[in-house]
């Protein structure tokens, strides 16, 4: 009989206490999580910047690679890692175009470079001859766990520096230079990610070049 007793007192008490223990909902920013483990819930980007500068965000190993842009209108992340453990690759043909510089657009910008590989350029320039070069590699790619990613745009590749690099976070080769997805005429832009020389700015490179690969994906 007492021990039944204790049985209805404890099944009683453990009834009670979850009864009072309040309901969190993963989906709302919970404070006493790190901004990561926010993301990793499902939390918005908005609502986390509700409560957090844009700041924090940046250098976060997030969703395949390193968080170095948030955009606080629509909470789209950008996200880049390198890629350099198949060496360096070789730019593709060689002909006149010019992509952009802005953040962010270095999905169009590799999908440009593309179209235009798969065009006969041997009448003005020159004709690589498979599809074994950058853009068409990081197209086709599967990396992380995700298949969208792109060469980001020399305008995203100073903010990786300057966001991510410079902070001492990320995983950037210092030792390479590394393809932009942007071009001017014949000349495409290339950075390295070395604090003693050229370090944090985009500079004309060659298309004879081979390079390594940094990718960026978009996260809405």
């Amino acid at each position: 009989m007492k021990n039944n007793i204790l049985k209805l007192v404890l099944l009683f008490s453990i009834f009670f206490n979850c009864e009072n223990e309040p309901i969190i909902n993963p989906l709302e920013y919970n404070s006493n999580l790190t901004v990561q483990q926010n993301l990793v819930n499902g939390v918005s980007v908005i609502d986390i910047l509700n409560f957090n500068d844009i700041s924090s965000f940046y250098g976060i190993e997030y969703g395949g690679g390193f968080i170095f842009h948030v955009n606080p209108t629509n909470g789209e992340i950008m996200v880049a890692t390198d890629y350099s453990d198949i060496g360096d690759i070789a730019w593709g043909d060689i002909f006149e175009l010019d992509t952009s510089h802005a953040i962010g657009d270095g999905d169009f910008n590799t999908q440009q470079i593309i179209e235009g590989n798969q065009n006969d350029n041997s009448s003005n320039g020159t004709e690589f001859g498979s599809d074994d070069y950058a853009f068409q590699i990081v197209d086709d790619l599967n990396y992380n766990g995700y298949n969208d990613w792109f060469i980001p745009s020399s305008g995203s590749m100073e903010i990786i520096y300057g966001n991510v690099h410079s902070l001492g976070l990320g995983n950037f080769n210092e030792n390479l230079i590394y393809w932009s997805s942007t071009k001017e005429g014949y000349f495409p832009y290339v950075m390295a990610f070395n604090f003693e020389s050229w370090g944090g700015l985009p500079f004309p490179g060659s298309c004879l070049d081979v390079n390594g690969l940094l990718i960026a994906r978009k996260i809405n």
